[in-house]
């Protein structure tokens, strides 16, 4: 829905106002990310532009819109507008069990030894709606390590929605489709074709806003932090910048998981070295 105007001039109550003309050097996206900061709080020129530019135009060219500048007006006053672009431009793509063969370490090997250190605080940094974290509630819940020894699940998100939806513990049959049917009937109970997070994991897991690029978390606080298949959408030094603070945020002996695209870089000056696939371990 384009919002500019075109046609001849009128006066009177009919007249019609046109936009300014706009300098030819003026950059639509640049303006756009600044709009967005100042409206919400998602900071879009942190992320790599190619990627995140080609989400913004598709979006606004299938409602005729070319010049990102002239969507402010909806976005000021529609918030369904607002939500819809809000889905299209942060990433929400999530599931339960999502990359099984992470799970499968996660669950073999790293609660195990974290269980032995006695207990286990989790950070689901980007936890959208929660898939993430009621995973790994789940495959605590079934190695009995809720029930012997502290578990808490903490997930943060810039989304004010998913957080929401996070609390609520609620998944389709889409978001378990290629979830191991005992372990999901261990720890969901199925509603109405939706699978319930059972009262075990929801005592695990608590959900809050929060902005990776701008939270600093208490160093030495947690012994798991899973970062997975976010870190890809940001700019080198931005993406350097927030291992760094993931890093600092575990406990000697904790894990960092990144996702199965990504790695650390410079991990040994982070105090990381690789323990499995994916897998960081902090000295």
């Amino acid at each position: 829905m384009s919002l500019s105007t075109d046609g001849p001039a009128r006066t009177g109550a009919n007249r019609r106002t046109y936009p300014r003309p706009r300098p030819a050097t003026s950059d639509d996206y640049v303006d756009f990310c600044l709009f967005l900061q100042q409206l919400c709080g998602i900071e879009l020129l942190q992320y790599k532009r190619p990627q995140m530019e080609r989400r913004l135009r598709s979006f606004y060219a299938q409602r005729g819109v070319t010049d990102l500048r002239d969507s402010f007006p909806a976005l000021r006053g529609d918030a369904t507008h607002l939500s819809e672009l809000l889905d299209r431009v942060t990433i929400n793509v999530s599931q339960l069990w999502r990359n099984p063969e992470q799970w499968d370490l996660i669950e073999a090997k790293l609660i195990p030894a974290l269980a032995e250190r006695g207990g286990i605080n989790a950070w689901s940094a980007g936890c959208s709606y929660g898939a993430e974290a009621y995973t790994l509630a789940a495959l605590c819940h079934l190695a009995g390590a809720g029930s012997r020894l502290r578990v808490t699940i903490h997930g943060t998100d810039i989304d004010r929605r998913m957080i929401a939806r996070a609390r609520r513990g609620r998944f389709s049959e889409e978001d378990a489709r290629s979830a191991p049917r005992a372990k999901l009937l261990a720890g969901f109970a199925e509603t109405e074709g939706n699978w319930q997070a059972k009262p075990g994991l929801m005592a695990m897991t608590s959900f809050e806003l929060g902005d990776l690029l701008t939270m600093s978390p208490r160093p030495g606080s947690y012994d798991l932090i899973l970062c997975r298949n976010t870190v890809i959408y940001f700019n080198e030094p931005i993406r350097d910048q927030l291992h760094a603070r993931l890093a600092s945020a575990l406990r000697p002996g904790g894990f960092l998981m990144v996702g199965s695209t990504e790695r650390v870089a410079h991990a040994a000056e982070l105090g990381l070295a690789s323990a499995y696939p994916f897998i960081y371990r902090k000295s």
